[in-house]
Parts: structure tokens; C-alpha cells; sequence
């Protein structure tokens, strides 16, 4: 994806976000506005801004919300509600967090106070790249990590191939991010989209290891979406690992957490082991209201 892209895309979701403030905003919205996954467009307005979209949107509407205030006919509940936060005490808290005064203060007194004004993204983009700045958060505490075991029958799967992409946003960039609406409107599909690591035994020489794809029944006969290939996979068991809800803008630490459980998860202590070359190690996306979840083949352990 190249960096011009990026920053339009961007530009596409804070005019909606400048557009909708008095509206409640999703990060499919979003998605929507940026042309891409919600994945992909939290990732790439965090990377162009600095901040995740739903910290952006928090500190816009505090701010417009502390402009209103300074006018005395208006009341701090009226305020909360028209900036969309749930309660009076939900405002309070996040004014007083984020301005370091109450609503109740900040009417009587009017200091003047840092009102959150964002920076230019291209300016801010670019001299991220030239600094070389991770934007990864730091990992919070582990949190607890659900696991089961489900059958996968025989089936078909419709995935698009990149070339070198080993994970998500590496294939976002060599495939774009249209590929999981595609995906998204195959009516046959058993269970919704997902991204796949396809073991070598099931790869293509020159073909990435990171795909996405929708699976299909096994006499699935429809015409396959131009780009896209039909692949049948044998019936396989998978061990599936989903993390706590959690924040949207913190999809990046809930996906690492459910990584390092897995990484030294020994599913020997419920009959199994581990069986890549069975299937591909899968991953639904990210929403944060049901935990991220990733699911890898196992095999029964025969005494």
C-alpha cells in the first residue's frame, strides 16, 4: 500500500469523523470511508495520526465539548449526551482525565486549556518513517484465554493467494483490502471470513503463507471470484484459543496476548498435539466486543 494511499485514506475517515461527531461512530464506518478492513484502517490511522481511531474521536469531542462549555447557558449533561457519551459521569471522567480539572471547574473557572488540535498527518507520517518508531503498544497482563476443540469436516475453501506475506498487514499490502468483502458476500459460505497460514504442504511454490479466505461446502459449484482459487481441505480438528473482549483500539495487545498462549500452550494436558500439516492455522477478525480468536490443527494423541 503506498504511503499516498495511506494518508488519502485517513483524510477519508476524519472528514467522516468531523462529519459524524455527534454521531455514534464505528470502526466499520470507518472501514467503510477508508476503503478497507476495519483491521487494516485502525492500523493505518494509528501508523498516519498517532493515535488509535477511538482515542482520536474521544479527545475531538472533549474538545469541542470544553468550547461548548464556556458558554454559561449550557448545562454539562446536554453537553455529554451531544458528544455521545453514555452518562454525565462517563463525560466528567474523561474531561477531568484528559484536562485535569471536572466539567464542574472547568465552567466556573475557564482556564484556558489544551484543547487536543491534530497534527498534520503527512507531517506526522512521514517523520514517524524517518525515526523509525515502533507504533506497537506495550503487552498489558496476560488475561484469561478460553480454549476448545472443534470438528472441521471436509470442505472447500475460496482464498485469494499474495506472494510473500506472512501475516495480515503484509498481505493487505500486496493484495489491498478488498479481498474480505469479496469474501464477505459469498452467500454459500459456511462460517464468516477469515486469514489463514497455509502449511507448506497446501502452499503453491511462490505463493504466501498468509491468505484469506471463506470455506465453502465440499460440493460448493459456483463461480469462483476472478483471482481467487477453490481448494479443498481435509476433515481436521482445531484447537481455537479466544481472548477477553476488549477495547477496539487495543486490538494489537489482545492479538498478542492469545499469540504468546498459543506459543507455549502444550496441548498435550487435553490428548493432543499439535498437527499443522493438517489443515491451515486460521483467524477471525478482530471485533472486540467477543475477544480475539485464532484456532490451530490438532491431532488425538494414540497410546
Amino acid at each position: 500500500m503506498k504511503s499516498q494511499d495511506k494518508i488519502n485514506a485517513v483524510r477519508r475517515m476524519q472528514k467522516y469523523i468531523d462529519d459524524h461527531i455527534n454521531e455514534k461512530i464505528t470502526l466499520r464506518s470507518l472501514a467503510n470511508e477508508a476503503g478497507y478492513s476495519p483491521w487494516h484502517s485502525a492500523r493505518i490511522f494509528k501508523e498516519c495520526t498517532g493515535e488509535p481511531p477511538f482515542e482520536y474521536i474521544r479527545k475531538i469531542r472533549l474538545s469541542y465539548a470544553a468550547n461548548r462549555l464556556k458558554n454559561e447557558s449550557e448545562k454539562i449533561v446536554d453537553v455529554a449526551f451531544d458528544f455521545v457519551f453514555g452518562s454525565h459521569e462517563t463525560f466528567t471522567r474523561a474531561f477531568s482525565k484528559q484536562f485535569g480539572m471536572t466539567t464542574r471547574s472547568y465552567k466556573r473557572i475557564k482556564p484556558d486549556l489544551k484543547l487536543f488540535l491534530p497534527e498534520n498527518i503527512r507531517n506526522h507520517y512521514y517523520a514517524k518513517l524517518q525515526k523509525g518508531v515502533n507504533d506497537m503498544s506495550k503487552k498489558s497482563k496476560t488475561n484469561t484465554v478460553f480454549i476448545q476443540i472443534v470438528e472441521r469436516p471436509k470442505r472447500k475453501v475460496i482464498l485469494k493467494r499474495g506472494t510473500k506475506a506472512k501475516h495480515y498487514f503484509e498481505y493487505c499490502d500486496e493484495v489491498g483490502g478488498e479481498v474480505w468483502d469479496i469474501l464477505s458476500g459469498i452467500k454459500e459460505a459456511l462460517y464468516e471470513p477469515i486469514g489463514m497460514w497455509i502449511p507448506d504442504n497446501h502452499r503453491k511454490p511462490g505463493t504466501s503463507a498468509y491468505v484469506q479466505g471463506v470455506e465453502v461446502p465440499i460440493d460448493y459449484s459456483e463461480k469462483v471470484p476472478e483471482g481467487f482459487e477453490l481448494v479443498e481441505l481435509p476433515p481436521c480438528k482445531m484447537m481455537v484459543f479466544q481472548g477477553q473482549p476488549y477495547d477496539d483500539e487495543k486490538f494489537e495487545n489482545a492479538i498478542t496476548e492469545v499469540w504468546d498462549v498459543i506459543k507455549d500452550f502444550d496441548p498435550k494436558i487435553y490428548g493432543f498435539s499439535w498437527a499443522d500439516e493438517d489443515g491451515p492455522r486460521f483467524q477471525l477478525e478482530p471485533l472486540g466486543y467477543r475477544g480475539y480468536i485464532e484456532a490451530r490443527p490438532v491431532r488425538p494423541i494414540t497410546k
